[in-house]
């Protein structure tokens, strides 16, 4: 019998608990069918994730799942995925669960090239704890903590990632469901980090604050401004400043830490064993 996405949600923990227009719903929607597409088994998944509305994701799973503190999910799933391989590692974060407060850890493990999924929910702001402004938040846009406006420019955390090393680095919006699901679908395959950036609506904080103050305001906004790939690349830097590239960005095959951790080792375990002193 074929899988469903209802095979990867866990029924008594739903409803959700996310603000009616938050786009967490559909990431999940998206994710679970993603895995039921690619029929793996429940048991050999381990959802990783931190704090944040995104990071209560792995209440309504049925994998296997890890719960950790804040900015530091990727650090666990380095462990998990290391000390047992053949499990299939996906963490999920927001943006100050993944490249603000996580910044360091989000960054090594795409260095290391860790042989996992990072799924990264990005609506622009700390969205559970109130709506302060976070790593990513646009220039000039208005949160809870700059009503005036953030006067720091936000991190692309798709070119973050490819800058530090990923294998696969990917982005679309919830506007793009289908897209989104087989995004995740690619990202779960490629061997090494892979990262799939959401944008997100927050309508409840950034959306009310920054002229979208419904879910369909968001939604158009989202719409509006996604641009294919290979179009952003070709607009000047002042029409790239109003829109965000998705699709594909990044995707290269360079091997992945724990191959690497393999050859290395087993070559100095070969090595030691040709004579008594290792050489």
């Amino acid at each position: 019998m074929a899988l469903s996405y209802k095979d990867y949600l866990e029924p008594s923990q739903l409803p959700h608990m996310w603000c009616p227009g938050c786009g967490d719903g559909i990431i999940l929607r998206a994710y679970t069918e993603a895995l039921a597409e690619l029929e793996l088994a429940p048991k050999d998944v381990v959802t990783v994730t931190g704090i944040g509305c995104w990071g209560k994701a792995d209440d309504y799973v049925s994998t296997q799942a890890f719960h950790g503190t804040h900015g530091r999910a990727l650090a666990f799933a380095t462990g998990i995925k290391t000390a047992n391989p053949d499990l299939t590692v996906v963490t999920l974060m927001g943006d100050g669960d993944a490249v603000t407060i996580g910044g360091n850890h989000f960054i090594h493990a795409a260095r290391r090239n860790i042989n996992l999924t990072a799924i990264v929910t990005n609506n622009y702001n700390y969205g559970m704890t109130g709506g302060q402004y976070s790593a990513t938040t646009p220039l000039k846009s208005k949160t809870t903590t700059s009503p005036n406006g953030v006067a720091e420019p936000g991190f692309d955390v798709c070119f973050l990632a490819e800058a530090a090393g990923a294998n696969f680095v990917a982005r679309t919006t919830v506007y793009h469901a289908v897209a989104l699901k087989n995004l995740i679908k690619e990202a779960i395959l490629h061997p090494g980090f892979s990262l799939v950036e959401v944008i997100s609506p927050c309508p409840t904080y950034f959306g009310r604050f920054n002229v979208h103050p419904s879910p369909v305001n968001m939604m158009n906004w989202l719409k509006d401004k996604a641009v294919p790939v290979q179009k952003y690349r070709e607009m000047s830097a002042e029409e790239q400043y109003e829109h965000f590239a998705v699709g594909k960005i990044v995707v290269k095959e360079r091997p992945d830490f724990y191959t690497t951790y393999q050859r290395i080792n087993g070559g100095q375990v070969a090595a030691e064993e040709g004579d008594g002193n290792g050489r």
